[in-house]
């Protein structure tokens, strides 16, 4: 099922008016002015959908089934939800994982695999998390903000291979 959704912008990585879902990590609870400058377009890819090819979008993306396929949402949110199995070459601002990706990510903002969610692929960032119960298996490139002046960024390269319990 595809569907699309409005939902609050998060003023942090969890919202409180958001509950869980046996399907994906959440439901968008709270009633917001679609015109709200607070509001975020989320399209959704159902559980039973299995889809092959390049996904490309200009909003945030929720995906519950199948992908395989490079996915590009520059400058939006990608939510890997619990059912989700993606064989992708990801690049997103930030990538929130409870599934699994096969795959390298690259995230503008941050990175976070959630409890009983997976990543097997390189990932460069400039911030990531991984809660206990998340896997990793791959290498991080962690990539400093540039500075606001324009001055040159160092990015560090750091080999890690990783099975959180």
């Amino acid at each position: 099922m595809l569907t699309k959704q409005t939902q609050p912008e998060p003023p942090g990585t969890s919202p409180a008016h958001w509950s869980k879902s046996p399907a994906g990590p959440f439901n968008a609870t709270a009633s917001v002015s679609p015109n709200s400058p607070a509001t975020r377009n989320v399209a959704c890819l159902g559980a039973t959908l299995t889809i092959e090819g390049t996904i490309t979008s200009e909003e945030d993306l929720q995906i519950d089934g199948k992908v395989q396929g490079p996915i590009s949402l520059q400058g939006r949110r990608l939510t890997v939800g619990r059912t989700a199995e993606l064989d992708s070459e990801v690049t997103a601002a930030e990538v929130i994982v409870y599934g699994k990706i096969t795959g390298n990510l690259r995230a503008r903002d941050r990175v976070e695999i959630k409890k009983d969610g997976s990543v097997f692929g390189d990932i460069i960032t400039v911030r990531i998390s991984i809660e206990d119960g998340g896997d990793f298996k791959g290498r991080i490139e962690i990539n400093h903000p540039e500075p606001r002046t324009g001055a040159y960024s160092e990015s560090v390269s750091v080999p890690v291979a990783a099975e959180i319990i």
